[in-house]
């Protein structure tokens, strides 16, 4: 595994061993994206409503927007990756992870999710950690260490 930070497609078993609970997910509060910003997140993404069922989780050290209070969530997120200047991904590709069958990990847990603004002021969010939903996790343990534990069973 290369220190830098990779998104790589696992089995389901490796996906289980590596998706804890919520209690996991690193900074200081954890909590799920509200329906509202679910359904809005759909639209964004040109999926049909109510296409998204699971909780989409969010964590971090200030939950919150320091300019307009509001909660940021998974909508902040990906409208910052779609329309960042960077172009991180597209709609397609998000929708693909949210909805699809297949189980990713992220190889490390960032100090902090860079480029991330608040949908309703445009402020930058600082402290976000983690996201993750059904299909996709950050690994908090060597995702070699988790295969191995796995295929010792």
């Amino acid at each position: 595994m290369t220190s830098r930070r990779e998104t790589v497609e696992v089995d389901p078993a490796v996906f289980r061993a590596v998706y804890d609970s919520p209690a996991s997910l690193p900074g200081r509060h954890r909590w799920t994206t509200p329906e509202h910003d679910v359904r809005r997140l759909e639209k964004l993404l040109g999926i049909p409503a109510r296409s998204i069922g699971a909780p989409l989780w969010v964590s971090g050290d200030e939950p919150d927007c320091r300019k307009c209070g509001r909660r940021a969530t998974w909508y902040d997120i990906v409208a910052s990756a779609l329309h960042g200047v960077h172009g991180v991904h597209d709609p397609a590709m998000i929708a693909r992870v949210i909805l699809g069958e297949r189980k990713y990990v992220n190889t490390e847990v960032p100090d902090a999710i860079p480029g991330v603004h608040c949908t309703d002021c445009r402020t930058p969010i600082e402290g976000l950690r983690s996201f993750k939903c059904h299909n996709w996790a950050y690994a908090f343990e060597a995702l070699e260490e988790v295969v191995e534990r796995i295929s010792v069973r």
